[in-house]
C-alpha cells in the first residue's frame, strides 16, 4: 500500500506541475487581459510552490523504504523549491514592480528552468517504474 502511495504522490506531483506550468498559466493569459492574468498568477504561485514542497516531501517520505534514490530525488525537488518560493519568486515580483524587464526575464527564465527540471526529475522517477 505504501509503495502505491509513493507512486501516486509522484504522479500527483508530476501532473500538478505539468498542468500548472503548461495549462493553467497559458489558460489565464488566453482568458484574461495580460495585467489581470499576471496578477492572478502572482497570487497563485505561492500556492503552487507550497503544493510542490508538500507533495514532493511526502513522496520522499513514502519512497524511502522502497527506493532511497527516488526518495532523494523527491526530497531534492522539495528542498530546492523552498528558495524558489521564498527568494526567487519575490525577486521576480520586485523586478516586475520596478519595471526591470531584463531582470524579470532573467529571473523568470531561471524559475522556468528549475520547474522544468523538477518536472523532468519527477517524470524520471515515474518512467523508471515502467
Amino acid at each position: 500500500m505504501t509503495h502505491a502511495l509513493a507512486v501516486l504522490s509522484t504522479a500527483l506531483l508530476f501532473g500538478g506541475m505539468a498542468l500548472y506550468s503548461f495549462g493553467f498559466a497559458a489558460f489565464l493569459f488566453s482568458a484574461l487581459p495580460a495585467a489581470q492574468a499576471g496578477a492572478a498568477l502572482r497570487r497563485a504561485f505561492p500556492w503552487f510552490y507550497s503544493f510542490v514542497i508538500a507533495v514532493a516531501g511526502m513522496a520522499a517520505l513514502v519512497w524511502w523504504p522502497y527506493n532511497p534514490t527516488m526518495a532523494a530525488v523527491m526530497a531534492a525537488i522539495s528542498a530546492t523549491t523552498v528558495p524558489v518560493r521564498q527568494l526567487l519568486m519575490p525577486a521576480i515580483n520586485r523586478a516586475t514592480d520596478a519595471g526591470q524587464r531584463r531582470r524579470f526575464q532573467w529571473l523568470h527564465g531561471l524559475s522556468v528552468l528549475v520547474t522544468l527540471g523538477h518536472i523532468g526529475a519527477s517524470g524520471w522517477v515515474l518512467t523508471s517504474l515502467a
